[in-house]
């Protein structure tokens, strides 16, 4: 802050300009949904130009559509661990029973549910995990199938469109 003729003059830096303006928006008294006039009007008042704010708006799209994405994903994951937990119980608790049965003792089948049950644990430590270069990995991966079985799916529609008329 600088002080000059008995008035304080404030300074912000860009990030606290922008956590202040979120704040006051947020507790706006208002219904939460603006209007794209009035979100042009808010801008005109910041001075921001209309094609920096498109520009803004366009990469707002872009980060929604991504973070949707990552969402569906992160379904995915967790289908594919419950679905994992759903085999892990239901033959570790056969091959319990079996050892149990066969030998009146629970011996080997332990050891197999344990070594099973570390294995599920760091696979689920690891599908928790939203971070990092093994999730953006998996995640890009995730993303090229799923892009390859839509263009697959696409075209096989389009050829049974073609080939019923």
């Amino acid at each position: 802050m600088k002080v000059s003729d008995n008035k304080i003059t404030r300074l912000y830096h860009q990030e606290d300009i922008q956590q202040i303006l979120q704040i006051a928006i947020s507790c706006q008294a208002h219904e939460g949904e603006f209007t794209h006039e009035q979100l042009l009007e808010i801008a005109s008042e910041l001075e921001i130009t209309p094609e920096c704010l498109q520009a803004a708006e366009k990469e707002w799209q872009l980060q929604q559509t991504d973070l949707q994405k990552r969402q569906v994903f992160n379904t995915y994951r967790r289908r594919n661990l419950q679905k994992s937990f759903g085999n892990y119980a239901i033959v570790n608790s056969f091959l319990l029973m079996l050892n149990f049965i066969s030998a009146g003792t629970l011996s080997w089948s332990l050891y197999i549910a344990l070594f099973w049950g570390l294995g599920l644990g760091l696979y689920a430590w690891n599908i928790f995990q939203t971070k990092g270069e093994e999730y953006e990995k998996a995640y890009r991966r995730w993303y090229r199938k799923h892009q390859l079985r839509q263009s697959v799916n696409s075209l096989i529609d389009r050829c049974l469109k073609a080939w019923q008329t």
